[in-house]
């Protein structure tokens, strides 16, 4: 990808849709996702002004003078990074009760405003909140597929597709090998995107981490530690994909449990961690309650970690880790343009059997299990299977994405799909 290139974002006809009858749309995202960027360029389309709170000046004017700030801005604007000034969520509601026109403001955040109740209240009901990811795969490659909208039909999956006795050849998708390992290492971010080489990359995802301590950290929270976050959020790289455990992670520090945690929360706020929860169930009491951790961006990962394509492809098991951080993140990004909302889970029992990711759309279950291998056998659907007996007939589909060439049945409702079906049409 060069500096120059631009890829459309497929949640920008959700963006264009809200303005029509909503008086705020904010966007918020992890810091160089690509906010600014699609709201420049729909506001372009329809006529909208530009703030960012990044500029001090513009800033220091909100904050000392919130009221008139907001009476004095133009009919349709963009306020950038609008977290900065957070006194300026109940002025906007003010102006929006005064004034309900839909598509008034387009606000862009780094913060997620949904860990900021008292932000998030103050425009309920006037602000229509829009999730902006890293560049998903299905982006990079111009494909706008849905994997999860295929995986809840009623017609999947697509019978030309399943190789069978009767149709041995089927071969749609290709095995990638090492390439996988490269996209996983990339990550999404368009900036490091940019960057030639994979030690440029490095540098780029290095910087990042060092300006949003330095920067958004400081704006959310006054924490003494601040130094320890770079290297917390190392150590929550080597943890990605597995259940959090808050002990470990405060073992290099000399902090306590409590604290670790209250930084955990923190970068969960900045979008660079997120917690899975597990999924529950009344028909199986012995399940684990233990939330899993993952990374915001795998290239993030690979960067904090030291590790580029080759040592990934080299490390199995630390591929096969971030291989489903890869793949769960690939599934949120693409959540946030589908038309149904959809709800992500683990699935483990105290026995260790366990599925990566359950995704729930209304009282339908899908279970979705990541092999980093090119070949599957029925003892991977094991814990599909223990999912089938938990969910019943809430369970509609259950698949192993692996990096193989075909679609493959593995019994009532299992199959097993290439890892591609995240940019091609499945």
């Amino acid at each position: 990808m060069q500096a120059s290139e631009y890829h459309p974002r497929f949640v920008q006809p959700r963006l264009i849709e809200a303005l029509r009858d909503t008086p705020v749309a904010l966007i918020h995202g992890p810091r160089q996702c690509g906010k600014t960027t699609l709201a420049r360029a729909v506001g372009a389309q329809h006529g909208y002004a530009y703030i960012s709170f990044d500029d001090d000046v513009q800033r220091a004017a909100a904050q000392t003078d919130p009221v008139g700030f907001v009476a004095d801005l133009p009919d349709k604007v963009i306020l950038d990074e609008v977290q900065r000034v957070p006194l300026l969520f109940t002025t906007l509601k003010a102006a929006v009760d005064h004034d309900r026109r839909p598509g008034r403001f387009i606000l862009t955040g780094s913060a997620n405003v949904l860990l900021l109740p008292k932000l998030a209240d103050s425009l309920a009901g006037r602000m229509e909140i829009l999730r902006l990811h890293p560049l998903a795969q299905a982006e990079l490659a111009a494909v706008p597929t849905d994997l999860l909208a295929a995986l809840f039909s009623a017609s999947f999956p697509p019978r030309a597709h399943v190789r069978s006795p009767t149709r041995p050849h089927i071969q749609p998708h290709a095995r990638l090998g090492k390439r996988l390992a490269e996209r996983v290492a990339a990550g999404g971010f368009p900036a490091a995107l940019a960057r030639g080489t994979s030690r440029r990359r490095t540098a780029w995802y290095r910087d990042y981490v060092e300006t949003l301590v330095q920067r958004d950290v400081r704006d959310l929270a006054r924490i003494a530690a601040l130094d320890a976050l770079p290297r917390l959020m190392a150590m929550a790289a080597g943890q990605t994909a597995r259940l959090l455990n808050v002990t470990d992670l405060a073992a290099p520090f000399q902090l306590s449990r409590p604290t670790i945690r209250e930084y955990v929360s923190l970068l969960q706020r900045i979008f660079l961690l997120e917690e899975l929860p597990p999924w529950h169930s009344n028909r199986l009491s012995r399940l684990v309650k233990t939330p899993k951790l993952h990374l915001g961006d795998t290239g993030l990962a690979c960067a904090l970690l030291g590790v580029d394509a080759q040592g990934l492809w080299d490390d199995r098991r630390l591929f096969g880790q971030l291989l489903e951080t890869f793949v769960y993140q690939e599934l949120r990004r693409q959540a946030s343009w589908a038309g149904e909302r959809s709800a992500f889970f683990h699935f483990r029992d105290k026995d260790g059997v366990e599925v990566d990711i359950v995704v729930e759309q209304g009282q339908k279950l899908v279970g979705i299990e990541v092999k980093a291998a090119s070949t599957v056998t029925a003892a991977d659907f094991k814990g599909l299977r223990k999912l089938q007996d938990a969910a019943g007939a809430r369970l509609i589909a259950g698949v192993v994405l692996y990096d193989g060439e075909a679609v493959l049945p593995f019994g009532p409702g299992l199959h097993a799909l290439p890892i591609s079906v995240l940019w091609k049409e499945v």
